[in-house]
């Protein structure tokens, strides 16, 4: 009698360990492909990063009209800012309108880029390649500002900025 209660026991663990090396598998499978999903991303992130243009020299340009800016040197910043921004803003125009939003915040305690997002084309503007950059600034009368800084790529391959704006 021991003995065909033994074999029964023994009989129900077949189809368990069978479960069990089947769920081994999916297991396997299911790491196999996560590992080839996150294989793909990289690929493609990287042939993304080669394909768009880098957004270092769009920061860089940003935060060398920003120093002028923060200077309080406005002529300079319009003169250094891009062709559709100087065609559509005259200087006169632009370092009053900056002059009044920009004093009454006091000077500039910091600055960190919160996203830089490579664009082809923009509301209002024509196409061409841009990078908006979104600042989380902070100023002596102002905390948690939002500074949105625009360079665009120019024919000749320069960024300069082409929009300011801030809130």
């Amino acid at each position: 009698m021991s003995e065909v209660k033994l074999r029964r026991i023994t009989d129900g663990c077949a189809p368990l360990a069978h479960k069990a090396q089947r769920l081994q598998a999916r297991g396997n499978l299911v790491k196999l492909l996560a590992l080839s999903i996150a294989t793909a991303a990289i690929l493609s992130a990287s042939t993304l990063a080669q394909d768009s243009p880098s957004t270092t020299q769009a920061e860089t340009a940003a935060s060398a009209w920003l120093a002028l800016v923060d200077a309080g040197k406005y002529s300079e910043s319009w003169k250094q800012a891009a062709e559709t921004f100087r065609s559509a803003i005259s200087e006169q125009y632009w370092m009053a309108k900056v002059g009044k939003a920009r004093v009454p915040l006091g000077a500039l305690k910091s600055r960190q880029i919160q996203s830089s997002t490579f664009k082809h084309s923009l509301p209002r503007a024509p196409d061409a390649d841009y990078v908006v950059i979104k600042y989380v600034t902070r100023f002596e009368n102002k905390d948690g500002a939002i500074e949105t800084v625009t360079p665009m790529r120019e024919k000749d391959g320069s960024w300069h900025v082409s929009g300011y704006f801030i809130k």
